[in-house]
């Protein structure tokens, strides 16, 4: 369990690290080509959570994150050991919270800076806790989705007695 806590660790290193990089580095507004019409590194601020919604519920935030990181250590703790896919999950996941949970209390915003267009929609500008965020939660439903359909299967193959019938 303890390198799922180490993996956390790693991912908020990178968040915080990539986040100074574009605080020292580029001025608010200043966009990099990395490839053109898909990839811009774009210095950009977010006082609010995802598409910017809730701009400036500050305190909102910390009471939700503080929530959030309290359930996914204990879902971690009590549910997710020996269980690869979950546990990698939370992992990415407290990462993530805890990254954008150090702007929102030291710079109250967050720093955002990876901008992506998919077919010419300019996608909201993300940062490494964000994308640590969404790929957690994507992983954690393919891992409930996966628990579902082994559990559908022993049911089956034992039957609705929990005793296991065999073909002769």
């Amino acid at each position: 369990m303890f390198i799922y806590y180490i993996i956390a660790l790693l991912m908020i290193v990178a968040d915080q690290w990539t986040k100074w990089l574009i605080l020292k580095h580029m001025e608010l507004g200043q966009s990099i080509v990395v490839m053109e019409d898909f990839l811009y590194i774009t210095s950009h601020r977010n006082k609010g959570a995802a598409w910017g919604i809730l701009q400036g519920q500050m305190w909102f935030f910390y009471v939700i994150t503080v929530v959030v990181i309290i359930g996914i250590v204990y879902y971690m703790q009590k549910y997710a050991k020996g269980k690869i896919l979950a546990s990698a999950a939370l992992a990415l996941m407290l990462g993530g919270a805890i990254g954008n949970f150090i702007d929102r209390v030291y710079r109250k915003e967050v720093v955002d800076f990876i901008d992506v267009y998919i077919f010419s929609y300019d996608f909201p500008i993300f940062n490494v806790a964000d994308s640590c965020l969404v790929v957690g939660v994507i992983l954690l439903m393919i891992w409930m989705l996966l628990e579902e359909r082994m559990a559908k299967k022993e049911k089956k193959l034992n039957g609705n007695d929990g005793i296991q019938h065999t073909k002769q």
